[in-house]
C-alpha cells in the first residue's frame, strides 16, 4: 500500500508559477509510475503528467510545455511544476501511484493509490 498526500496548492493569476508536491509512504516508492491528474467542477478527472519507474515523462497536449514532473526517489517525492498557468488549469490536482505496465501510464483505471488532492485556483 501507499499513502500519498500533495501540497503546493493555492490562489494565483494567469501567468504565474506554481509547484505541486506528493509525499509518498507505505511502500518502496521506485516501484510505481508516479502520475498527475485534475479535476474541474463539472469536468471528469483528466490526466495531467506522469513519470515512470525508469523516469521517463509523459503530458497532456494543454500543459506541455509549461509544466514540468519530476521525482525524487529518496525522498519518495513527487513535483510538478507549473508555469505560465492558464484559468483552464483550475481543478482540484490528484497525485497518485500505479505499478501496472508503462502503456497504462496516462489511464487514470490503473491508478491503485490516490492523494486527497490538492486545490489550484488561476484568476484572469
Amino acid at each position: 500500500q501507499v499513502q500519498l498526500v500533495e501540497s503546493g496548492g493555492g490562489s494565483v493569476q494567469a501567468g504565474d508559477s506554481l509547484t505541486l508536491s506528493c509525499t509518498a509512504s507505505g511502500s518502496t516508492f521506485r516501484n510505481y509510475h508516479m502520475g498527475w491528474f485534475r479535476q474541474a467542477p463539472g469536468k471528469e478527472r483528466e490526466f495531467v503528467a506522469a513519470i515512470s519507474r525508469s523516469i521517463s515523462t509523459h503530458y497532456a497536449d494543454s500543459v506541455k510545455g509549461r509544466f514540468t514532473i519530476a521525482r525524487d526517489n529518496g525522498k519518495a517525492t513527487v513535483t510538478l511544476e507549473m508555469h505560465t498557468v492558464k484559468p483552464e488549469d483550475t481543478a482540484v490536482y490528484y497525485c497518485a501511484a500505479n505499478r501496472a505496465v508503462l502503456s497504462t501510464i496516462r489511464d487514470s483505471v490503473h491508478y491503485a493509490y490516490w492523494g486527497p488532492g490538492t486545490q489550484v485556483t488561476v484568476s484572469s
